[in-house]
């Protein structure tokens, strides 16, 4: 059942009608940030922000790795057939799979998240796409580098091993890091040539020109062009 918007039934004619989807892992999810009840918060406050409508819900547990969800899929039939916008709390409670979110881009239903609100299905494409390749050289980086250790004669097993493996990581996500901040310092140095020179704005332009974040999002913060510009 949808969530009625408040005041009277005429003032709901010209609203924007969401369809909610809620999705956890597990059952025993529901301590978190991403439980039922702290999604349902959320969507609710955003949607009220919009002055928009709930018409219709839908909710389930299951993986986020697959894409084959009954609810997700009832979510955007409803989408399609009452022309209404998807609403999610977070990007990852639909896929974590760039596949998945590059054919809900081509589907042409419209859906918006509570925490992302700047991302819609024109942007989600490269989001996604992005983030799972970020994901998939940190893993050949971290796999390179335990090869390279083994070659040097470093015992891989055991305790030590375990120690081994998490100091190569940290070393493969930092190397991750360095490039990508190479990579946004020279747009960073333009914003700050056009006059833009508090961590603020620099981080207000950033969103604006839809540059994604190095974890894939698109709303930066002060923090995060701070950390760029002191490591390069």
């Amino acid at each position: 059942m949808g969530l009625d918007c408040p005041g009277t039934a005429g003032s709901c004619l010209h609203v924007t009608h969401y369809i909610a989807y809620f999705r956890v892992s597990t059952r025993h999810q529901g301590h978190d940030g991403n439980g039922m009840n702290a999604q349902r918060d959320a969507v609710a406050r955003f949607v009220l922000s919009q002055k928009g409508q709930v018409l219709h819900d839908f909710s389930e547990v299951e993986s986020g790795g697959l894409n084959d969800r009954p609810q997700l899929n009832a979510a955007l039939d409803e989408c399609k057939r009452s022309k209404a916008t998807l609403v999610v709390a977070k990007l990852d409670r639909l896929s974590r799979n760039a596949e998945f979110l590059l054919r809900l881009q081509n589907s042409g239903v419209n859906f918006v998240c509570c925490d992302c609100p700047n991302v819609d299905r024109f942007t989600v494409g490269i989001l996604a796409l992005v983030a799972q390749r970020e994901r998939e050289l940190i893993s050949e980086r971290t796999k390179a580098a335990l090869t390279a250790a083994k070659a040097r004669g470093v015992r891989l097993g055991g305790c030590r091993d375990g120690h081994q493996r998490s100091t190569l990581m940290v070393r493969a996500n930092r190397q991750a890091a360095q490039r990508f901040n190479q990579s946004v310092i020279g747009v960073i140095r333009e914003i700050q040539a056009t006059g833009a020179t508090t961590l603020q704005s620099i981080a207000h332009c950033l969103t604006r020109r839809g540059i994604s974040t190095r974890t894939g999002r698109t709303t930066w913060h002060p923090t995060q062009v701070r950390n760029i510009l002191r490591s390069t």
